[in-house]
């Protein structure tokens, strides 16, 4: 999320009532999670694990919960729980807006689109030219869709991130702030959901095709001329290229990258990067044919040691 002007960092820790490390006109530009930070952005850190991570990311403050060393050319945001503060911010800028009408008033509707009844469009929200939106579809805040976009009824973009911090009393949420952006020539079947980015964009690529009963969760990417069965689950921050084909109950953990024309088969589950142009199938997901061996071999097994006790 970019801020609305470049703010100092003396701003900042001022809103957050917190101690900094760096120059007091050190410049701000806006706040994201570590996968997706630029310079000028503010980055959370509050495990030791990942200090090192954050600390070397593209992200020029950190918002951290010890005093360490800065890197050169960075500031650091000295916070108790940095977690909460992350939240202070998102809600300092991007506050929740309740909704006064079924069809906001800020939303921008294109030529020849369709809205069936029923539908809830929120605020600045932007829907292109020649779009069809089947009833009782929900498009939550600052939405972007594109042109000749297809959304069947039941279907909810714009929900908040599943992201959770367990705390002694429970679980605090991490607020959700960001978008979803669905690019031109989507297909988005019924009873899908498409959650928001925490800071940053949860975007659908150009010309891809999405059947009914799928999960896309925040931060996550899917390239142009993608097909993606019923069922499909895909967790946060997740990479998939152009022309990738997931079948039906594929089942995606977080912060995996899936190449260029992959095919995963239905019922499998990708744990970690799958390279483009190859298909897969499986839990853990491998290569097609190497699986299918593996299975052939497993099937045989029975008689081989029936034969070695003969």
């Amino acid at each position: 999320m970019k801020f609305s002007r470049t703010y100092e960092l003396k701003e900042i820790a001022d809103i957050l009532s917190i101690d900094y490390i760096g120059d007091d006109d050190f410049p701000v530009k806006g706040m994201n999670e570590i996968h997706v930070v630029e310079p000028g952005d503010i980055v959370f850190v509050d495990h030791p694990k990942y200090y090192e991570k954050a600390l070397n990311s593209a992200a020029t403050i950190v918002l951290i919960n010890k005093k360490v060393d800065c890197p050169e050319g960075k500031a650091l945001l000295i916070s108790e729980d940095p977690f909460s503060d992350f939240n202070k911010l998102s809600t300092h800028f991007k506050p929740f807006q309740r909704a006064a009408q079924s069809i906001s008033e800020s939303a921008i509707i294109g030529e020849n689109s369709i809205i069936q009844p029923n539908v809830f469009i929120g605020n600045h929200v932007t829907i292109g030219d020649h779009c069809l939106i089947h009833a009782n579809v929900i498009i939550n805040d600052n939405c972007v869709i594109g042109d000749h976009v297809v959304i069947h009824s039941g279907t909810v973009l714009g929900a908040d991130a599943f992201y959770f911090q367990k705390r002694p009393k429970g679980f605090d949420k991490l607020y959700s702030c960001g978008r979803v952006v669905i690019e031109d020539h989507v297909e988005i079947g019924a009873a899908c959901t498409i959650d928001r980015g925490v800071t940053g964009d949860t975007i659908v690529g150009e010309g891809t095709k999405i059947d009914n009963q799928v999960q896309i969760a925040h931060d996550t990417t899917i390239g142009r001329k993608c097909l993606i069965a019923s069922q499909v689950g895909i967790a946060g921050c997740v990479r998939i290229e152009d022309e990738v084909t997931l079948w039906g109950q594929v089942g995606v953990i977080s912060d995996v990258t899936i190449g260029k024309g992959a095919v995963v088969y239905a019922q499998s589950g990708v744990g970690k990067d799958l390279d483009a142009g190859k298909a897969y199938f499986g839990s853990p997901a491998g290569e097609a044919r190497e699986k299918y061996k593996e299975m052939a071999s497993l099937k045989s097994l029975p008689k081989l040691l029936e034969n070695i006790k003969k």
